[in-house]
């Protein structure tokens, strides 16, 4: 199967480990060091962002053709936006639900990944095509 047919499966797959790192590490953080869920989501995004960008720099757009800091920093600004709109869901879902933060956590990360995957194929890693 060929990479561009093959490419949503393999978002799928490094995407769901970088939400599982950044759902594990908010767990982590609120249940261990007793962090604020807001707080402790930033540290969860942050340890995500390596897992994402270096399997879908080496995997998901292998064949991208952009040079690395240019693909580390579009895709750097699209996390980032991707994250304000993940801290500002969750921030009106914690204080407007009473669902388990962890269970919100899941919804949100879920949803953003849809658009994630778009502006990563279309922006982030538009390079040369080989």
């Amino acid at each position: 199967m060929s990479l561009l047919r093959r490419r949503p499966v393999v978002f799928i797959l490094v995407g769901s480990t970088a939400a599982l790192v950044h759902f594990l590490t908010v767990i982590l953080l609120v249940e261990t060091l007793h962090v604020a869920p807001l707080v402790a989501n930033v540290g969860g995004w942050l340890c995500a962002f390596t897992v994402s960008y270096g399997g879908h720099f080496l995997l998901t757009f292998a064949d991208h053709g952009a040079p690395m800091l240019q693909s580390a920093g579009r895709f750097f600004l699209l996390s980032a936006a991707g994250f304000a709109l993940n801290e500002s869901a969750y921030a009106v879902l914690l204080h407007a639900s009473r669902l388990p933060y962890y269970f919100l956590l899941a919804l949100i990360l879920v949803g953003v990944a849809a658009l994630t995957y778009l502006l990563s194929r279309h922006w982030a890693f538009a390079g040369i095509r080989r």
